[in-house]
Parts: C-alpha cells; structure tokens; sequence
C-alpha cells in the first residue's frame, strides 16, 4: 500500500454541505464524508493514523470550526486511524455497538493470507456514543441517520445517509475501485453486502450520490451494478459448492470471470472474493478439500 506519510489528500465536493476527502497520491485509508455549516464539522471515517494531520488541515481548510462528532463506519484502522486525535481534541466519536466492542480491545485480522494482530485503540480514540440499530444527528441543516446493517464487511458496519443532501456514506460495505473484502475474524458475511444495497438502495432517487469505503463516488446505478454483481459470484460458488466441487475447484472454474477486467485490479483479487463467498455459504460442502478446511479456520471468529 506504500508509505502513507508520503500521501497528500484531496477535497471533493460532494453535494450541498458534503465533501469528501480521500488519497490523491497512495493509501490514505477509507474515504472520508465532511458535513461543514452552522453546527461545527462533522466527518465519517478518519483514515490511517499517519495521516491524522493532513486530515486536520484539509478539514480546516474547509471550516475553521472544530470537529464536533466522528462517525465511524466500522472497526478497521484505516477508517478509525484519527480517532485517538481527534478524541483527546474534543471530538464525540459514535458508532455502532460492536465497533466500540473491538477497538476496546487487540484485533486479529487476516487480510490476503497475512494475520496481523491490531493492538486496543487508546480510551480516548473509543466510540463514547453507541447504538443498537441506528442513530440520527441533526446537524448542518441535515437529519443525518446513521444505520446498521446486518454483518457485512464486519459485524459493525454502518452506513451513514444524509437525505437533506441526498448522499450516502457507504463504508466498506461498498467499494467502487474493486471487489470487496469480508472480515471474516471481525464477523463480516458476504451475504450482509448484499443486504447493506438493499438496505441503502430504497433510499436513494437517480440523483443520490453514493460514497463508497474506497474509489471515487459513484452513482445509484453503479451502486445497482456492485449488488447484482455480488449476487451473480456468489449463485455461481454457491451452485459449485452443491455439486462438491472444492474451494481449489471452484477457484479454478473462475466464478468471477465476468467482472475481473474492471474488479481485479484493487487489494482484492478474485480467489479471495471466492474464499470470502465459500466460507460464508450457510451449509458446508460434503467436498471441502484442504484448501477449503484452511479457509474455514481463517474464518473463525477469535476472542476479542
């Protein structure tokens, strides 16, 4: 991903009071939504720790106000990067239940084969706000209605609607920049992404502007296309899998074909989105091999 010291950030307006604020360069982390007017700042997701500066200073470009509340979309350090800053600096920072639950304490990832173990976040960088099902901020002329959607990219996914300014804050429940990643250790299921368009979609018109976890900000139909997409890889693993086939099978018959020209130039290639798709079907298959056993262990959630 490269030396993230080394990334500059740019601002793009959004629409009304929205921006958004993502890597010009490199990895900055998830893209962050910036509400600026009359009630202070309010961003969703604060990128990677290294890069907490440079976020204070393209927010302050945009208003001189202090940031008043983060939102984090889910547990992952690339989106709550800024959060032990922003934190001790006054900011409330809200999330769901279970983001709160899993920055308390060390996380275990694994992420294209690597498990890393991603040490407690510092009391002041926790979510100090949390809910169930969801929770609404009236702010900047907005009734913003931050909602939980059933375990997605993690069990704590959050997608955040702003309907005065008719955008959508997806989290990484979408990405328009390549295939997802399903957090298996952070309870993620790939059916949940699915689940979260649908859950998104009904609240959108032709002219909603949807902002993805990662890649530029996309429209309602390409947010249609990433769901049906989605459905059609995992209905091909999923009939693979009724007729025994392997995950090492099913891999080599490429489910993903269709879309690899346009997906699979991202983090995540093709076999990991099968594996993702595998291992979240809801009954195992008689046939599993070893490369499948190997992915279900991957897939057990640890202690947290």
């Amino acid at each position: 991903m490269g030396d993230p010291t080394k990334v500059t950030l740019k601002t793009t307006p959004v629409a009304g009071a929205i921006s958004v604020i993502e890597g010009a360069n490199g990895f900055a982390g998830g893209n962050v939504a910036v509400s600026v007017g009359n009630d202070g700042v309010f961003i969703v997701d604060d990128e990677l720790q290294p890069l907490t500066t440079k976020l204070k200073a393209a927010v302050a470009a945009l208003s001189k106000k202090p940031v008043r509340f983060v939102i984090n979309t889910h547990c992952h350090p690339d989106h709550t990067g800024g959060n032990t800053v922003l934190g001790g600096g006054g900011a409330i920072i809200v999330a769901q239940d279970n983001v709160r639950k899993r920055l308390s304490v060390d996380q275990t990832t694994n992420f294209g084969g690597q498990t890393r173990v991603l040490p407690a976040t510092p009391p002041e960088g926790l979510p100090i706000v949390t809910f169930g099902d969801d929770v609404t901020l009236h702010l900047n002329g907005d009734d913003v209605h931050v909602i939980h959607v059933p375990p997605a990219h993690t069990d704590g996914d959050s997608i955040v609607h702003f309907p005065t300014a008719n955008v959508i804050h997806m989290g990484d429940t979408f990405s328009s920049m390549g295939y997802p990643f399903v957090d298996a250790l952070s309870g993620g299921k790939f059916d949940g992404l699915i689940a979260a368009a649908d859950r998104a979609l009904p609240l959108c018109n032709d002219t909603t502007k949807i902002i993805p976890g990662h890649g530029p900000v996309a429209t309602v139909a390409e947010l249609k296309a990433w769901r049906e997409m989605l459905i059609k890889i995992r209905d091909k693993v999923a009939a693979l899998a009724a007729a025994h086939k392997s995950l090492d099978e099913i891999k080599a018959a490429k489910p993903t074909a269709e879309f690899d020209a346009k997906m699979a130039n991202g983090f995540i290639k093709p076999d990991m989105v099968v594996e993702d798709v595998f291992v979240s079907l809801p009954a195992a298959p008689q046939k599993a091999g070893k490369g499948a056993q190997k992915a279900k262990q991957k897939a057990k959630p640890e202690a947290k």
